[in-house]
């Protein structure tokens, strides 16, 4: 018998109370995600009420926990406590301001980056798991592939090659219209028939693209993708989205191949339910769970992706600050302010393991098979 969603729910609140790592892990995500909406409002706009990029070279390699020189500083260049909580850097920048504005970047990046890949996963795995045993026939293979030549041929403005390839699409489209009337001879027909008949199952498509994709080293491949595009917080969240949902796939995928033998499906499909109406309403939402464990862990993973990309000097161009990157000047002061690296990489830290112990502890709690290990 099945449980009430509300009494569901509750089951499962009552497994995570249960793990306190989880609820730790939890408890620093909400702390962090406030953190970053705060730090959003204090650090934003023209007269920012702290400003992350403020110089003050007299205050330079303050320790944390230092009281400002008033005398040598204006009001509008004192930090806003009167202290400098987190210390200063070799510019006399305000650390907590730059971490405030860095914990912004590092949400804002982890959470479009895992909404991208989350996104492309559900349509590929989706493609894969319920349309998966259906071929596709020769001519639409050669069709799509045809498209996607004219699309990167418009890219690097061929268009001499985009007409000549368009010309193709409409040759081909003419010889399978002209065979569906009778009007090709022999040696036409047996063209569209091997056009027609050969093929390949969309599952095996999708899920060969996905091996492609997790063959290539993920950071290294967004390390030349980065190197070959103008340096913004927009193309390091596309990249990372871009690189990283094969594993939401192959989730759906699973997830999609044991439901669509469900009665329920078969019932939707007998009151003449679309393939569309029957994914989005009865197959995605019993397939949401391992995609969102699978969300949570990769927006630790994009937050880390994101620095180690700021620390090589890839990610977020200054004077935006992020960790990574006030992590990768402190490297400098290693034994002169060891500050600088001590607080971004310990917010790193802290941060990357309460999204990992919180994935962990909501995996738990929605697969009932994994709550008594």
């Amino acid at each position: 018998m099945l449980l009430p969603k509300s009494s569901r729910l509750f089951s499962i609140g009552l497994v995570l109370r249960q793990n306190k790592l989880a609820c730790l892990g939890g408890f620093i995500f909400v702390l962090f995600f406030v953190t970053a909406i705060i730090g959003a409002f204090l650090t934003a706009g023209k007269d920012p009420v702290m400003d992350p990029s403020q110089v003050r070279l007299q205050e330079k390699l303050r320790p944390p926990l230092t009281q400002a020189d008033l005398k040598v500083l204006s009001c509008k260049q004192s930090p806003f406590f009167g202290v400098y909580i987190f210390g200063t850097d070799n510019l006399g920048r305000d650390v907590l301001a730059r971490m405030l504005q860095g914990a912004w970047v590092s949400l804002t990046v982890g959470f479009v980056a895992v909404g991208i890949a989350v996104f492309i996963g559900i349509i590929m795995g989706g493609l894969a798991g319920y349309f998966g045993p259906k071929n596709l026939s020769g001519s639409h293979i050669l069709t799509s592939l045809l498209v996607i030549a004219i699309i990167i041929s418009l890219h690097f403005s061929s268009f001499y090659w985009a007409l000549i390839l368009t010309s193709c699409i409409a040759l081909l489209q003419i010889i399978l219209y002209f065979e569906d009337k009778n009007l090709w001879p022999k040696l036409f027909k047996y063209l569209t028939c091997i056009l027609n008949t050969w093929g390949i199952s969309i599952d095996t498509i999708v899920m060969r693209f996905v091996d492609i994709m997790l063959c290539f080293p993920s950071f290294f491949l967004i390390l030349t993708v980065i190197a070959l595009l103008p340096a913004s917080i927009y193309n390091i969240m596309i990249v990372i989205g871009l690189t990283s949902w094969m594993g939401t796939a192959r989730f759906v995928r699973a997830e999609f191949l044991s439901l669509r033998e469900q009665e329920f499906v078969t019932a939707a499909k007998a009151l003449g339910l679309g393939d569309l109406r029957i994914i989005i309403k009865h197959l995605l939402p019993n397939a949401i769970a391992p995609v969102l464990v699978s969300a949570t862990i990769g927006i630790a993973t994009a937050i880390l992706t994101e620095a180690g990309l700021s620390f090589l000097g890839f990610g977020v161009p200054p004077p935006q600050a992020t960790w990574g990157n006030i992590l990768s000047e402190g490297k400098r002061f290693l034994f002169d302010a060891p500050w600088l690296t001590l607080i971004p990489g310990t917010a790193i830290l802290v941060v990357v393991l309460a999204f990992n112990l919180f994935g962990e502890g909501l995996r738990d709690a929605l697969n009932p098979q994994l709550r008594n290990y």
